[in-house]
């Protein structure tokens, strides 16, 4: 079960953030579950069908960096979470492996979204 129902933020450059969660997220199992617009603006919800959780809006990017780190089923996916998302764009914040001052199998991998977020792949099964 997740700890957040849902959240968001807004992006500065709507179809670019798009393509980098799409990339990102997808190679997670996270998908778009909502897509609206509404005056002045749009937004996308990912999760699973029908709940998002997680959503970026248009607008002024934040001046600050957030950091969110997403499940990761395995870590496999946490290589490829940061596999695509880099390939769309993502900057390096952190290659895959293993992050001992958290716990001994904390397996993540991070990656700033293009505004600077950073956001996080973690898998915390052993091997």
């Amino acid at each position: 079960m997740s700890i957040f129902d849902h959240m968001g933020f807004a992006v500065g450059d709507f179809d670019k953030s798009a393509a980098f969660y799409d990339a990102g997220l997808g190679a997670l199992g996270i998908v778009r579950a909502m897509e609206f617009e509404y005056p002045g603006g749009k937004g996308i919800g990912y999760g699973q069908p029908d709940q998002p959780a997680f959503w970026v809006n248009s607008g002024e990017a934040l001046r600050d960096r957030v950091h969110i780190a997403f499940a990761a089923k395995d870590r496999a996916a946490v290589h490829a979470f940061y596999q695509a998302a880099m390939a769309a764009g993502g900057r390096d914040n952190g290659a895959p492996g293993i992050r001992a001052e958290y716990h001994p199998t904390y397996y993540a991998a991070y990656v700033l979204d293009p505004d600077g977020h950073n956001i996080e792949a973690v898998c915390h099964a052993p091997e």
